[in-house]
């Protein structure tokens, strides 16, 4: 089943990212590897540089799967999202 993952990033966390971003992307191409990851990418701010947060698609074997690879992201452990999100997800298009 697919779930998506939205994390909200914490002031001031373009550091963060980028201190962690090759151990992020690492587990990103796991996922892609298995065929499982269907997209992944930041929100920009509108103005100024920086995110204010990522969209995570990927295919899990439950809500708590999905839940527990999230907790494991470097980008929670380093603080960058404020908070994290994890729901199914039904792709129509």
């Amino acid at each position: 089943m697919l779930f998506a993952i939205v994390g909200e990033d914490s002031a001031d966390s373009l550091p963060k990212r980028l201190s962690v971003r090759p151990a992020h992307v690492e587990r990103l191409e796991a996922l892609r590897s298995q065929g499982r990851l269907v997209l992944a990418g930041p929100f920009p701010r509108e103005a100024g540089e920086g995110f204010t947060g990522s969209l995570i698609v990927a295919d899990f074997s439950s809500l708590e799967e999905a839940k527990t690879w999230a907790k494991a992201d470097p980008y929670v452990q380093a603080g960058v999202y404020a908070t994290v999100s994890v729901k199914p997800f039904k792709r129509v298009f």
